[in-house]
Parts: structure tokens; C-alpha cells; sequence
């Protein structure tokens, strides 16, 4: 996934914008990745380059959605690593908006009403039994490996990765490069849903000794 402050999206969906300058310690993304960038969709990286402050130029500022050079260092300097020198390096990233990609508009709807939580509960339980379960692990363990977490429920990868796909498509997930998230309209529906309950035993089970200690007559009343 990839951040930007919210006065960048009009240009990353316009096109304007087309770089952006990290100080990583490490680079986060990849040439042909795909990266979420919510709400605004996907983002994919052209070009990854570490280059030195003093290489930065005033047309690869405004390209980065700043007015100048010197408002470009001032963003940078002010977030973490702190003051920079001109040989200070940092991540130049090429990329361009890629699209709605995977995202589901209704997944940012978390207004729910009781019977919209009712119906979506509906949906789960005729989708199996595998469905609420699934969607409270997500809640608990974002951006885990889809392997990892089909694993902690006995399951292979692929179809649980498949199964995932159904709740993305009511909107109660989101896909990241690793792992999922609830989506704002998941989160509403588990807040709605009552806890899980002990299951109650359906059938009476063996009686205890003591009971049948207790119901077998004495030697006296024999």
C-alpha cells in the first residue's frame, strides 16, 4: 500500500502527479507493482531511483505535487529522519494511477441500519458456514499472509483465497499486496453482529458418576 496525504489525489487520479519521494531505509515497492492508494484505487510504479536531495529539481518537485523545490525538502525534513544534507538520499518512485483496481465503492459504505446488518448476516450464513469465521480472523490478524491465515483455520491457500474473494464482493474486505483488511463496511457489520456464544449442547451426555451414585438404590432398600 501506498500513502499519500489527501491533497495529493486529485492529482495522482488527474495525472499530475506522477512522482513521489520517500525516505525509506529500504525501498517498499517494486517496477511493475501494483499498490493500493485508498480510497482513490491503485497505484502502479514505472521506476524506483535512490538519489541525492541535490539532484532533485524544481519540474520533479511540481511533479511530485509540490509548488517548488524548497516546499518539496520542507515536506521531507518534517517527516521521520529529520534534518537532510544535499547528499541525504532518498527513494524517487515513477508511477501513475492504475485504476479502481480490485476496490468495491460500497466496502467505504458503513452506514448499516439493523436490517442491513440482518440481510448481510443472511448472505454469510447461505454462503457457508466458513464465512463468519473468516471475516472475525481478518478483523483480528490484518495483513497477514493468505497462507498463514488459511492455515490457522485448516484450509488450503487457494480456496480460502477464493472464498475471501466472495466477501470482498459484498464489500466486507480489502486486498493489499500482503494480506486483507475489513473494510469500513465490515468493521460496521462485526460491530452489529452479537458476540459468538458457548455452543449449547445438543443432546444430554452420559450422566456423571456422582448422578448415578445418586439414582442407584442403597444396599438397605434393597
Amino acid at each position: 500500500m501506498l500513502l499519500f496525504q489527501k491533497r495529493f489525489h486529485a492529482g495522482l487520479l488527474d495525472g499530475s502527479i506522477r512522482l513521489t519521494f520517500r525516505r525509506w531505509q529500504k525501498p517498499h515497492v517494486r517496477p511493475g507493482g501494483r499498490y493500493r492508494c485508498h480510497p482513490i484505487g491503485v497505484l502502479e510504479v514505472e521506476q524506483v531511483d535512490r538519489v541525492p536531495v541535490a539532484a532533485i529539481g524544481e519540474a520533479e518537485a511540481r511533479a511530485a505535487g509540490f509548488s517548488s523545490r524548497d516546499e518539496l525538502l520542507r515536506f521531507l525534513t518534517e517527516g521521520p529522519g529529520g534534518p537532510m544534507t544535499p547528499q541525504t538520499k532518498v527513494w524517487r518512485i515513477a508511477l501513475h494511477h492504475g485504476g479502481d483496481g480490485d476496490r468495491v465503492e460500497i466496502a467505504l459504505d458503513d452506514r448499516l441500519t439493523p436490517d442491513d446488518a440482518g440481510a448481510l448476516a443472511r448472505r454469510l450464513e447461505r454462503l457457508g458456514a466458513w464465512a463468519l469465521p473468516t471475516l472475525r480472523l481478518i478483523g483480528r490478524r490484518p495483513r497477514v499472509a493468505a497462507s498463514v491465515l488459511a492455515r490457522s483455520l485448516g484450509r488450503e491457500r487457494d480456496p480460502f483465497k477464493i472464498d475471501v474473494r466472495k466477501l470482498k464482493r459484498l464489500g466486507l474486505t480489502q486486498s493489499f499486496e500482503v494480506g486483507y483488511e475489513l473494510s469500513p463496511r465490515g468493521r460496521a457489520l462485526l460491530a452489529q453482529l452479537p458476540r459468538r456464544r458457548p455452543a449449547v449442547p445438543t443432546h444430554e451426555g452420559p450422566p456423571s458418576s456422582r448422578s448415578s451414585r445418586a439414582n442407584r438404590p442403597s444396599r438397605r432398600s434393597r
